[in-house]
């Protein structure tokens, strides 16, 4: 099964994987080359991202090409000044968002069942708003893309999607595992299907799914969730059938997360397989093209290559950026070494993923393929106890193939095995409970933030995400103690405040919030923070269908399960 195995010179990673991996992007326009570069590095956008998604009015591109070297020729240095650069966009190139038509989804209905449930009328009403964005989300795909793709840096898929939102105007992998739950709780169930049709699509056509619909995402994922987002839809229509057609495609993934991400690691005698991000491919993003040159300044050529490969692979985690990735604690984002790190998120997502198999497979009767999951499952789960799990700490840490050692910092995603349900022992998870109430990251009033270092970067302090909060939210409501479950609801009620206040003074849904502000958007980064939005609407209706009976809008409750013990404490009190 693994047949990628530990190389860490950078060479032999090369061949080691060199035959396994797609085809880069090959556009001269959209990945690479001259038009790019000066483009990017003339900054006529705040944002890089603009250029590449912007459509070229007429084929072929090749006389674009040779118009803008012709344009190139005129000037020293083959430099275009800035005036000239935006003439030449504008004869040459369509503003983004051409590529879609509109399009409602036409399985919306108002009023869906779970609202009912929500108690508190504020919440109530508010949980239908969300529910409206699903109309302002939704994207179909012109057939002009299937038919002329060398027009554009959209990557073709056959069915409607729901995107995140904001400069994210395209379908995202991770993203949509938690817009897809929440466009079942909206029982939109046909829309659901569709879009798991198209990441089934994409796998097909890449061998795994690209992290998002666009061409210049061609060499690098995000963390696999179709496997969970297959469970979510099949939970909801029991659809033996789509599950039947869905998990060849599913085994195809994970094949390519076993034969391109994976290393082996020998620990007191025992070699261990665990999976890491990693990204061949040592140029900029395109979409992040001038960061990139300017990150890299004065490296010589080979470190340029391996900071690229390296950022790429932040991207890859969704993680992008954060100190978590800095090959030391106290380094810059220029210090990112993402391939050098075994992720405790990524390797609890892939033990989930083999237990998913597992069931799947039982499902439909084929009893040796759901034993093989089972035991990959058993050995990642051993793995990850010998290289990740801290027994003094009571938490997994990420390990650093470099030094050998597990990282130190806090992060929710110390806690994802709890959320995978993967681990040996029930103390385990009662460790990691005790662990994150000593961790210093529960005393803020809106969330849970993403690490405990302000380092600038938009997945650390102070800012909270979305989808790391449900994971440690859905992780605590699944244990058995009752501990746990209030500090589940705790955590949700916090987060339910802090969406809703944000919600009520801008009347929007944001991509990240602030620990520290009642209903303040999150900041840092690359960009500006991003309205939509896609998962934190997911998020949001999730956590009111589950508590709907007890969140408040005021942060404040009074549950009848606790009022009978609380009136008997108060009656032995005043005896």
């Amino acid at each position: 099964m693994h047949n990628f195995v530990c190389c860490f010179s950078f060479v032999a990673l090369l061949t080691c994987v060199k035959s396994l991996l797609p085809p880069p992007c090959d556009s001269e326009i959209y990945c690479s080359g001259s038009i790019l570069h000066q483009i990017q590095m003339a900054k006529l956008f705040d944002d890089d991202k603009y250029f590449v998604d912007m459509k070229l009015r007429s084929a072929p591109g090749e006389l674009v090409l040779s118009a803008f070297q012709n344009l190139s020729n005129a000037f020293p240095n083959g430099t275009v000044p800035p005036t000239k650069l935006q003439e030449f966009l504008d004869a040459n190139f369509e503003k983004p968002g051409t590529e879609f038509e509109s399009w409602t989804p036409p399985d919306w209905h108002d009023k869906p069942k779970f609202l009912n449930g929500i108690a508190d009328n504020e919440l109530r009403v508010w949980g239908g708003k969300i529910h409206d964005l699903w109309k302002v989300l939704g994207r179909k795909i012109l057939s002009s893309v299937k038919d002329h793709p060398e027009l554009y840096s959209q990557i073709y898929t056959p069915y409607p999607v729901v995107v995140p939102g904001g400069r994210f105007r395209e379908l995202y992998y991770w993203d949509s595992y938690w817009v897809i739950n929440g466009l079942l709780l909206s029982e939109m169930t046909n829309t659901t299907r569709g879009m798991i049709q198209n990441f089934l699509y994409l796998v097909n056509r890449y061998g795994f799914i690209p992290n998002g619909g666009r061409i210049y995402y061609e060499r690098r994922s995000q963390p696999p969730f179709l496997t969970l987002m297959v469970e979510s839809y099949y939970e909801a229509t029991k659809d033996k059938e789509f599950l039947r057609e869905a998990l060849p495609v599913l085994e195809k993934e994970y094949q390519f997360w076993m034969q391109t991400r994976s290393v082996a690691v020998k620990i007191n005698g025992s070699s261990h397989v665990l999976n890491r991000f990693y990204v061949q491919a040592g140029s900029p993003r395109p979409e992040s093209y001038s960061d990139d040159l300017e990150l890299a300044e004065g490296l010589a050529d080979e470190h340029k290559e391996q900071l690229w490969m390296d950022l790429k692979a932040g991207a890859e985690s969704g993680w992008d950026f954060t100190s978590r990735w800095y090959i030391n604690g106290s380094g810059t984002l220029r210090e990112t070494r993402t391939s050098q790190i075994l992720p405790s998120d990524l390797n609890a997502l892939l033990c989930r993923n083999e237990r998913t198999l597992a069931s799947f497979h039982r499902l439909l009767g084929d009893g040796d393929s759901a034993a093989r999951y089972q035991q990959a499952a058993a050995r990642r789960t051993a793995a990850m106890e010998a290289l990740l799990w801290d027994a003094e700490k009571g938490a997994w840490f990420d390990y650093n193939l470099l030094t050998h050692s597990k990282q130190p910092e806090f992060y929710p995603s110390n806690l994802a095995p709890v959320w995978a349900q993967c681990y040996s022992e029930p103390g385990m998870a009662d460790e990691a409970v005790r662990y994150l109430k000593g961790s210093g990251a529960l005393e803020f009033p809106n969330g849970v933030p993403t690490s405990l270092r302000d380092s600038g970067q938009q997945w650390d302090y102070p800012n909270a995400w979305p989808p790391l909060q449900h994971m440690l939210i859905e992780g605590l409501s699944k244990l058995p103690s009752t501990e746990a479950k209030e500090l589940a609801f705790s955590l949700a009620q916090r987060w339910i405040r802090t969406n809703w206040l944000a919600y009520v003074k801008y009347d929007a849904m944001f991509e990240k919030y602030d620990v520290n502000g009642d209903g303040k958007p999150g900041g840092g980064g690359e960009y500006e923070v991003q309205l939509g939005f896609g998962w934190t609407n997911g998020v949001a209706l999730q956590l009111l269908d589950q508590y709907g009976a007890t969140l408040t809008s005021g942060g404040r409750r009074v549950r009848s399960d606790l009022l009978l013990p609380l009136l008997v404490s108060v009656a032995l009190v005043l005896r």
